[in-house]
């Protein structure tokens, strides 16, 4: 097939044909473990949908061919009377994009399906609640019906009328008729304003495309013993090697990313499914091992069989990704060139940002707490609106986004913010997730309604502790040289760094060129032609130098040493400037 390409575990493509959710699931079968069959559109279909606004020729026919492999799979017949096979859709880009663009959920489903899944199952509410969320998540992503209301007990003749009052549109009674709707949205996608804003901050080409990847459902939210949850292999706040995660009993993977539901720790699932808990536990370990970084496990339980849906390198919080680094490193299943690789020169500067003193904290008054979800701390004026955010941030005017949960209609107002709150959700949503990939402050589920008093008053966010403190407190700088993990790359990275680096202390009498007495030297983009001139000068200091197009620019301009403070962040620059950097 041209456009499509089985999941079967037989070849492994790139990421840059199949996307990270496809390669992570060859990867996965690859291990021996245990993943529903899937097929993947290639992201070679995705850019010729984009070039004309239609399915390029012949991927109808090559999905009605894939359908056919997975009922041949799985022993299920998509949109049947009897075993019915229904898929999930989602999109999967080369370079992860939590949470950014769609994914449709039990695509196949009708009166028909209902009817035979509560007969297989002998749970006619579990067959209803699956018909809700399907026509629930398609409405609203696929018709773009931003409906609420819609409620397990109601007939499913009330969900579509919901539909067609807000859309106009009719919710397609024809699985097939379904899932050509569901690989258009996730297409359509790509050019969502989230997934372009996010693209912008975290400087992804905007040419990049996405993949698709259909794979057969399980239900997480088919009896007690069923469920769904989100594991990471390391702490991802604080780089601690323990498994961290969460587990929602009879749910699906949607009602954890939301935040709408607050997961239960794993202990929880240790306790309801005990085999299936044992066998997560020994699939971190192996992918931990295998991929040699921080895994994101997404999983379901269905009847008390794990089953993994993907796994990927985590996104960490500035603080865990300097730990996890240096001692992943340190364990030997990287080296030390990786290690500093692993770390961009921005999680750096975000995690020597200001802290709070313990003396500060005595005196204030705190306002809400929640679970800290990716340390550091924000001080702003606290908005409950996304696009609020968004001006005020574009004014220079620090602000805190407040809202009771966050969905990919918000990453704007959290790009902007110096933190972000969240009434409900626990450390694996949305909010969560977002803000560890921005290196944002963020604190989860502080209690519905408790953050709507606080619209318009400065606090100060600490993402480590979960607290809200009323004003603006004082706040203390760290160093580079109390903080052992800090130190250690700062040793390695001056064993490995092709300039040196060197404080301005340690700078005295030294023959450096002095870019601040330089007009224009402040934009990092005008420094390649200032150090071209320079003829004698054997390093330089001030302007733009220590940003990480300055150390390049000095690189290339064959300085022996820049200036900077601190020394870390630049280091890491110069470390990078000429690596291409792990994913």
């Amino acid at each position: 097939m041209k456009w499509i390409m089985r999941l079967d575990g037989t070849n492994l493509p790139g990421k840059s044909l199949i996307g990270g959710k496809a390669h992570s699931i060859v990867r996965l079968m690859a291990l021996g473990l245990r993943v529903p069959p899937a097929f993947v559109v290639t992201t070679e279909a995705h850019a010729a949908f984009l070039a004309t606004g239609e399915f390029p020729d012949g991927l109808v026919e090559e999905l009605e061919r894939a359908i056919a492999w997975l009922e041949e799979s799985t022993g299920r017949d998509f949109g049947g009377a009897s075993a019915p096979l229904l898929v999930s859709v989602r999109s999967g880009a080369a370079i992860s994009m939590p949470g950014m663009m769609d994914t449709i959920l039990n695509v196949g489903m009708n009166d028909q399906t209902q009817t035979a899944l509560a007969a297989e199952s002998g749970d006619a509410a579990f067959a209803q609640d699956t018909h809700r969320r399907f026509a629930q998540l398609y409405g609203n992503v696929v018709l773009k019906a931003d409906a609420k209301g819609f409620d397990s007990a109601s007939d499913p003749q009330v969900w579509r009328d919901m539909i067609h009052s807000a859309t106009g549109k009719t919710l397609p009674d024809d699985p097939r008729e379904q899932l050509l709707g569901a690989v258009t949205a996730v297409f359509e996608s790509w050019n969502a304003r989230r997934a372009r804003r996010y693209r912008e901050h975290q400087k992804i080409p905007h040419d990049l495309g996405t993949a698709v990847t259909v794979q057969a459902m399980v239900f997480g939210n088919l009896d007690e013993r069923s469920g769904t949850g989100v594991l990471f292999s390391r702490n991802p706040s604080t780089g601690e090697d323990q498994p961290f995660g969460e587990y929602l009993g009879q749910a699906q993977g949607e009602d954890v990313v939301s935040g709408e539901f607050t997961p239960q720790p794993l202990a929880t699932m240790a306790e309801i499914v005990p085999e299936a808990f044992n066998d997560l536990m020994s699939a971190s370990k192996a992918l931990e091992r295998a991929e040699r970084d921080v895994q994101d496990i997404e999983f379901t339980v269905e009847r008390g069989t794990l089953y993994l849906l993907q796994a990927r390198s985590a996104k960490l919080a500035p603080q865990a990704a300097v730990r996890t680094a240096v001692e992943m490193a340190n364990e030997g299943l990287i080296d030390r060139r990786t290690a500093i690789c692993r770390i961009p020169s921005d999680r750096i500067r975000i995690l020597m940002s200001p802290v709070i003193p313990e003396a500060a904290r005595v005196a204030a008054a705190q306002l809400a707490k929640g679970e800290g979800a990716c340390p550091g701390v924000g001080i702003g004026m606290v908005v409950s609106d996304s696009d609020e955010a968004e001006r005020l941030g574009k004014e220079r005017i620090a602000v805190v986004l407040a809202r009771p949960t966050t969905s990919p209609h918000d990453v704007h107002g959290m790009i902007a913010a110096t933190a972000v709150i969240t009434e409900e959700g626990g450390s694996t949503s949305h909010a969560a997730v977002v803000s560890r990939a921005l290196g944002t402050p963020c604190v989860v589920g502080c209690g519905q309604g408790r953050l709507s008093a606080l619209n318009g008053q400065t606090v100060t966010v600490d993402g480590q502790t979960g607290q809200i403190w009323a004003g603006a407190l004082e706040v203390v700088v760290p160093d580079e040289v109390s903080d052992g993990m800090l130190a250690q790359l700062t040793e390695w990275a001056d064993q490995l760094a092709p300039i040196r680096i060197i404080s301005a202390d340690g700078a005295k009498g030294l023959d450096a060129l002095d870019l601040a007495a330089i007009e224009g030297a402040e934009e990092s983009e005008n420094l390649p032609q200032i150090l071209a001139g320079n003829q004698t000068a054997k390093g330089a200091a001030g302007g733009a130098i220590a940003t990480d197009e300055g150390v390049r620019a000095a690189i290339d301009a064959g300085l022996e040493f820049i200036v900077a403070d601190p020394r870390l962040p630049s280091l890491l620059a110069a470390v990078q400037a000429n690596v291409e950097p792990v994913p």
